[in-house]
């Protein structure tokens, strides 16, 4: 048994780090670092990933984070016969108003009303949660001069598989179409 013990604790003994020797200077170790990783200049900075080379280029600036206001009424009939009907109130990130209809062509049809929801989220999207269908849930956010309205999980407002061909509303906030 003791001969085993020993080459293991000699490998392991191997392994171990040795403590730094106050000796040594700290300009040494400053200068292994900054060897050991490479600096990027605000020039030009190094990046592997293609996507990122293509986003250092554009101008872009996060979304500002600020309370929702919103109104439409609107309806649209899209490519394949989707139509959509819209009557939403968003002030200062409060839902007042919001009654959603949307035939999806062949599918079915589904239907959101504010009396069907709680609001639990103002920032920094506003999220209602259907207050009977555990899961269901309404998201809005802003998006430049665009807001989204987004569901998950929520195929009992929607009549057959109507849900599954259900795709996030968008409105132009600045004159309230939907499209």
């Amino acid at each position: 048994m003791r001969r085993f013990v020993l080459p293991i604790l000699l490998l392991l003994s191997a392994c171990a780090e040795l403590p730094k020797s106050a000796s040594e200077p700290a300009e040494e170790h400053k200068a292994e670092a900054a060897v050991a990783q490479p600096q990027e200049t605000a020039e030009s900075p190094t990046f592997k990933n293609s996507t990122l080379k293509y986003l250092a280029k554009r101008n872009l600036k996060p979304q500002p984070t600020r309370p929702l206001n919103v109104k439409s009424s609107c309806s649209h009939k899209d490519a394949v016969g989707t139509r959509t009907r819209l009557d939403l109130l968003v002030r200062e990130a409060e839902v007042k108003k919001l009654s959603l209809d949307v035939d999806i062509k062949g599918r079915g049809a589904c239907h959101f009303d504010l009396g069907q929801f709680q609001q639990e989220a103002r920032l920094p999207q506003v999220l209602l949660r259907h207050q009977k269908q555990s899961g269901c849930t309404l998201r809005m956010w802003e998006q430049g001069n665009e807001v989204t309205l987004a569901f998950n999980s929520c195929p009992k407002a929607c009549e057959g598989q109507a849900f599954d061909y259900l795709w996030p509303v968008i409105v132009d906030a600045r004159n309230g179409r939907c499209h």
